[in-house]
C-alpha cells in the first residue's frame, strides 16, 4: 500500500511538469524562461481623447518600444470593459522595434460624462509582466431640441 501511494504521487508530480520553455498563445510566443524577457518602454501609457458627443466612436494609439535585447512578445491584450476593441503589433518585436496598440472605443456603449477606461497588456517584459494603459475624456450628451 505505501509503495502505490509513493507511486501514485511521483506520478503526479511528473505529469504535472512542463518539459518545454514556451508554450504557444494565440500566435505568439509566451516566453515562460526568465532569461528570454526583455524591457517595454511607452510613449504614454495615460491619453486623454478630449472631448466627444454621445454615440461617436475615437481610436486611441499608444505607441511602444522594446528597450530590451530580447524579442518582445505581447501575450494578451484584453480592454477592461465591452465599450472598447484593442488591436495590437503581433508577433515579435525585435530589440530597439517598435509596436502599438490602438484602443477602439465606442461611446454608445458607455455613458455621458467623464469616463475613464483601461487596458491591460501582458508581455515577456521584466520591467513588469502586465501594464495598464488608460485612456479618458468627456462624452457630451446631445442635446434634443
Amino acid at each position: 500500500m505505501k509503495l502505490f501511494l509513493i507511486g501514485s504521487v511521483l506520478m503526479i508530480a511528473l505529469s504535472s511538469c512542463k518539459n518545454s520553455s514556451t508554450e504557444q498563445v494565440e500566435g505568439a510566443k509566451k516566453i515562460v524562461d526568465t532569461a528570454m524577457y526583455t524591457t517595454i518602454s511607452f510613449k504614454d501609457t495615460i491619453i486623454n481623447f478630449g472631448t466627444i458627443n454621445m454615440g461617436e466612436k475615437t481610436n486611441i494609439l499608444f505607441e511602444f518600444t522594446n528597450t530590451g535585447t530580447n524579442p518582445l512578445y505581447l501575450t494578451e491584450v484584453k480592454p477592461g470593459c465591452g465599450c472598447t476593441v484593442a488591436d495590437y503589433t503581433k508577433g515579435a518585436i525585435p530589440a530597439g522595434g517598435k509596436g502599438n496598440i490602438t484602443a477602439s472605443f465606442d461611446s454608445n456603449k458607455s455613458h455621458p460624462g467623464t469616463v475613464a477606461k483601461n487596458i491591460f497588456v501582458t508581455s515577456n517584459t521584466s520591467n513588469g509582466i502586465t501594464h495598464t494603459l488608460t485612456f479618458n475624456g468627456e462624452i457630451q450628451q446631445l442635446k434634443t431640441p
